[in-house]
């Protein structure tokens, strides 16, 4: 499994820009009220991002040798998809919510404190989760052992084997 790259988070968060962004747009045109995020999104993107990370000590406390308990590599597996998993949805999230932030601030008349505020809550608790699913995803890599053989290394050879 290959590591979260800047690449997919990034077209991740474009693409929630342009949903927040139409969204807002489509509810106006439509004679509706715009979108605000309910309080309970921005509480529940960081709830996940801590449980991301306490998921995932444990699996670098034993990588490392700091614990003797063992760890089912399955269960590390998950946990490390559930990781980049988060940071792909908070990038998403957090893209979406500075969509609703531009459509709100572009308007003509003055937007209410509490859709500002909750939309901005719901972009930095976006990028929190990102975060959080960065550093839950490198807690679950283990350490390339001596014996590991790397690809395109000089002097290995593959018909040798």
């Amino acid at each position: 499994m290959k590591r979260t790259g800047a690449g997919v988070l990034i077209v991740a968060g474009v693409l929630g820009v342009g949903a927040g962004f139409l969204l807002d747009q489509l509810l106006t045109a439509a004679g509706r009220p715009t979108f605000t995020p309910m309080v309970s999104l921005p509480i529940l993107l960081i709830a996940v991002g801590v449980v991301d990370i306490a998921l995932a000590i444990p699996i670098y406390r034993t990588s490392r040798g700091h614990s003797t308990a063992p760890v089912n590599p399955f269960r590390a597996v998950r946990i490390a998809m559930l990781a980049k998993a988060s940071s792909i949805v908070g990038a998403a999230v957090g893209g979406m919510g500075l969509g609703l932030l531009v459509f709100l601030l572009t308007r003509p008349t003055t937007p209410s404190v509490g859709s500002v505020s909750a939309v901005v809550a719901t972009a930095v608790c976006g990028a929190v989760l990102v975060a959080a699913g960065l550093v839950a995803e490198h807690l679950c890599t283990i350490r390339k052992d001596d014996d590991d053989e790397q690809p395109g290394v000089p002097g290995l050879d593959t018909h040798d084997r």
